[in-house]
């Protein structure tokens, strides 16, 4: 490495320590700076880079790999890397760290309050480091989570170390198997983490591992994308049970219910399907057009799987069922059901539905039947109106007896404050009767002599 490439990689180092606004990304690669990160940087200046960091509130991402640190120089960067305000994603690829490397990075993983992207494919840490390494991300921000190529085999899951906010989980090119996929379904199941998107393609997964998640699936509404291609122990059963979890062709009850949110499921991947395309995959990738909102998606499979007359025969061959989806519906919404044909699926296979049909259309000449049909329907109708009605009105009448109640309080109130005002100005009167103006004296006095002057004369 050349003397300018030396003071460049010095002045980065500078920045970061001087908390400069304008590193925000810092990338290393063991090749490119084999000599200044395996050379010259001592167990100390690994520390200090750690410290530095850690007080660092501008970096958002750092990435030391390809061989740019071992599990000796990690242990002393995260002892000095013990916090971060700003780093988002951390980047540790290839560097053969081991799971003790992943306990160095625990303090680090808890204090990290805006780290929601690590990286750590093609490491060695085994199962041991990915169960410590869960454990410690349980209260953080993580949302993706990359261990692809890590030597992974058994994974233990329980519902109080789950990361609560991981989305993405890579899991590839490991060990796992069906053991395995039986702890990843906790991670599926209701409660768990809203994982959207796990990668387990070329582990050791097998039929039995497929059903573990298969069963996990039947209630999930996050995970929208799963790899499982190159496992060569799923066989063709394994796959289609994944075919029949996200489009169950035994009944159309079935295929309303089927999971709606799976729109990306991998079975097979390019090299395995070659030139005989692999027709499992070639269905599932179908299904993944007919998107939307549950609802819309589950008619939308419907209408594409169970009145297609060649579709249906192909998923039905796949899952083994033998009756006629017709046989489901009820004669009086054929005309419906034919209509919807027309529609969206052409004359042919309106053609042929009319002919599946034929002998329920022509039951309705019986009109007392349909009659009688058509009573029973109005008066069920009929008594879940009136049910409904008679649960408004006591409803209202407890409303209107709550407010009864209130306002009589209020009058009884009223009446006894005018009661006592009452009494008040009644008490306020007879005091005043009993009282003498002194005004009135004075003027009585003063007409004593008058009168007795008055008197003298008229004697």
């Amino acid at each position: 490495m050349s003397d300018l490439e030396d003071y460049e990689w010095f002045a980065v180092l500078r920045r970061i320590k001087e908390n400069d606004p304008q590193q925000k990304v810092l990338g290393v690669h063991g090749d490119d700076n084999y000599y200044i990160i395996r050379q010259n940087r001592t167990g100390m200046a690994w520390e200090e880079f750690g410290r530095d960091i850690a007080i660092n509130t501008h970096l958002t991402e750092l990435h030391l790999y390809g061989g740019a640190l071992d599990d000796q120089s990690l242990s002393f960067l995260f002892r000095g890397l013990t916090r971060s305000s700003s780093i988002k994603c951390m980047g540790l690829q290839c560097n053969g760290l081991s799971a003790a490397a992943i306990q160095s990075m625990v303090p680090f993983l808890q204090n990290a309050n805006n780290l929601t992207e690590l990286e750590l494919c093609n490491n060695n840490i085994q199962s041991e480091g990915f169960n410590s390494l869960f454990r410690a991300l349980q209260n953080s921000p993580i949302e993706e989570l990359d261990c692809s190529g890590c030597g992974i085999k058994t994974i233990e899951i329980d519902n109080e170390h789950i990361p609560k906010h991981l989305a993405v989980l890579n899991l590839k090119n490991n060990n796992i198997n069906a053991d395995g996929c039986r702890r990843l379904a906790r991670l599926l199941m209701k409660g768990g983490a809203a994982i959207t998107s796990l990668d387990i393609s070329h582990n050791q997964i097998d039929d039995d591992g497929v059903a573990f998640l298969v069963d996990a699936l039947q209630s999930n509404t996050s995970l929208w994308n799963l790899n499982l291609s190159g496992n060569d122990g799923i066989s063709t059963q394994g796959k289609i049970s994944l075919l029949k979890l996200i489009i169950d062709i035994s009944s159309i009850k079935a295929t309303l219910q089927s999971n709606h949110t799976l729109t990306n499921v991998k079975v097979s991947d390019e090299t395995e399907m070659g030139d005989n395309e692999d027709e499992i995959q070639y269905l599932i990738d179908d299904i993944a057009k007919l998107r939307g909102s549950p609802e819309e998606a589950g008619r939308q499979k419907m209408i594409w799987a169970q009145l297609d007359n060649g579709m249906r025969a192909v998923l039905a061959e796949l899952q083994g069922v033998k009756h006629s989806v017709y046989s489901e519906i009820d004669t009086l919404y054929l005309p419906e059901v034919l209509s919807l044909i027309n529609r969206h699926l052409g004359r042919e296979e309106l053609f042929v539905a009319l002919k599946s049909t034929m002998t329920g259309l022509l039951s309705r000449v019986d009109m007392k039947l349909c009659l009688r049909e058509q009573v029973a329907r109005n008066e069920a109708r009929f008594e879940n109106q009136v049910a409904l009605s008679e649960s408004r009105i006591a409803e209202h009448r407890k409303y209107i007896a709550y407010h009864e109640a209130i306002i009589r309080a209020i009058l009884s109130e009223h009446a006894s404050m005018i009661d006592k005002h009452r009494a008040k100005r009644e008490e306020l009167n007879a005091r005043l009767a009993t009282m003498h103006d002194p005004d009135d004296q004075k003027m009585n006095q003063d007409m004593k002599p008058q009168n007795t002057k008055r008197r003298r004369l008229d004697g």
